[in-house]
């Protein structure tokens, strides 16, 4: 059974008694700071110098430092900035701050897994990674909620990393809900895998095959959207809350036989042997080699990848349809940001 820890097992007065240093103040930046600061805790942005978060940080309330000042000011230095970058920003601002004593973290163990990041000696490494977007973690603290949290620790050089960990975890409200103990490893892999395999890789290109294939076979494209995509939130919804099984026991009988006797002619063994191979390539980090050299290079493939996807069909269904209902969003509101994250 997996270790958990919840309120009364943290100490907050632990995160209170040391100055943090938010590296980034996208999704995660904003929701960690403003829950740490609301718990008491005591925080300075890090952005370099020109960035466009810089005015809405201090809009906020919050000082912003440069990386390297930060760095030197902070105890603790948590790295939210996206995968690719950390690594630059770490041996250009960071590294030459880090004390002995001082503790270095971050929410995905990418860099530490595979070697692009190392801390020197005497520095605590550890992890805190709200398994929900920063947006959600913000709203549900707010609410006096808070969102389930996994933590880690590389290393301990002080010999209280795992408190430091869990302090910080109570401090952003993963504690009111559970927070569960891992490792950078098991974190690393099962969340590339989960990204990959299953949640954004496996369910897009099933819906994707999905409406092609009713679409190719004379359905109108509108009828396939609904039937393949739109429907699909009420589905994770039910597993979200009752597993699996709560979605079989909702669904009508004609659904939920179609789940046994179709899902495993569409979802067959050879769909698992395929992910195993997704797993083996994150572990042996030809993943990670992939993408950051892709990364280094201008991102080429990334790009040329993203604008074939945007070209799917089943996108200007989605638009045009969402246009036309009462329950339409702005989708302007995620798109127009995407190449810039």
């Amino acid at each position: 059974m997996a270790e958990m820890f919840y309120d009364d097992d943290a100490d907050l007065s632990i995160i209170q008694g040391k100055k943090v240093a938010i590296v980034g103040y996208g999704s995660q930046g904003h929701a960690h700071a403003q829950n740490l600061r609301d718990s008491g805790v005591e925080v300075v942005i890090a952005l370099k110098d020109g960035s466009k978060s810089i005015e809405k940080a201090q809009e906020e309330g919050f000082e912003v430092k440069n990386v390297a000042d930060a760095a030197a000011w902070a105890d603790l230095i948590m790295i939210l900035a996206p995968d690719q970058y950390q690594r630059g920003i770490f041996s250009e601002s960071i590294k030459d701050n880090l004390t002995p004593g001082k503790t270095l973290a971050f929410a995905h163990g990418f860099n530490i897994r595979f070697g692009y990041i190392e801390a020197p000696e005497g520095v605590d490494v550890i992890l805190i990674a709200p398994k929900a977007p920063g947006h959600t973690v913000r709203r549900e603290f707010v609410a006096g909620r808070g969102i389930p949290d996994i933590i880690a620790v590389e290393k301990d050089a002080s010999g209280s990393a795992w408190e430091t960990a869990k302090s910080y975890a109570k401090a952003i409200g993963g504690t009111r809900a559970g927070v569960i103990k891992t490792t950078f490893t098991e974190e690393t892999e099962t969340d590339l895998f989960g990204e990959q395999a299953v949640l954004c890789g496996g369910v897009s290109q099933l819906v994707e095959y999905g409406f092609e294939t009713l679409t190719e076979a004379g359905y109108q494209p509108q009828i396939a959207y609904f039937e393949v995509l739109h429907e699909l939130k009420l589905i994770v919804d039910l597993m979200w809350e009752g597993g699996i099984a709560k979605q079989r026991w909702s669904v009508s009988d004609t659904a939920e036989y179609g789940d046994y006797v179709s899902g495993p002619r569409v979802i067959d063994p050879r769909v698992k042997e395929n992910m195993q191979g997704v797993l083996a390539d994150i572990q042996s980090g030809a993943f990670a080699e992939r993408f950051i050299g892709d990364q280094d290079a201008g991102a080429p493939e990334f790009h040329r990848l993203r604008a074939e996807a945007a070209q799917h069909p089943i996108e200007g269904v989605g638009r045009e349809l969402r246009a036309l209902f009462a329950w339409k969003q702005q989708d302007a509101d995620y798109t127009e940001g995407s190449a810039a994250r």
